[in-house]
């Protein structure tokens, strides 16, 4: 999936679930280059994020709460931990966000 399709179904979500996106372009509200952005989707979808050290790196693991109507205890999206950790945090939300837009479909 690329970044533009993550990013609609993430602002779809979003919109569907009370969230004001005022103009939805990549300079303006852009969850994947913005933390404020991706911080406001993790609220909004009580999403638990969780970082974890491997021997070879480490990664941050982004989960929808466990009493979500669609998805069980433990369903998340990973990404490794390279030079930018904001950004992969950043990613995981959005992928998060985005699986939930799939459901407004």
């Amino acid at each position: 999936m690329t970044d533009k399709e993550l990013l609609e179904l993430a602002a779809k979500a979003y919109q569907n679930a009370g969230g004001t996106i005022h103009e939805f372009t990549s300079e303006l509200w852009n969850p994947l280059e913005d933390d404020g952005d991706a911080l406001r989707l993790a609220v909004k979808f009580n999403l638990n994020v969780a970082f974890d050290s491997l021997s070879d790196g480490a990664i941050v693991q982004v989960s929808i709460s466990w009493d979500n109507d669609k998805f069980e205890s433990g369903y998340f999206w990973m990404e490794w931990l390279g030079k930018d950790a904001s950004a992969a945090t950043r990613r995981a939300i959005v992928r998060a966000a985005a699986e939930r837009g799939k459901d407004q479909l």
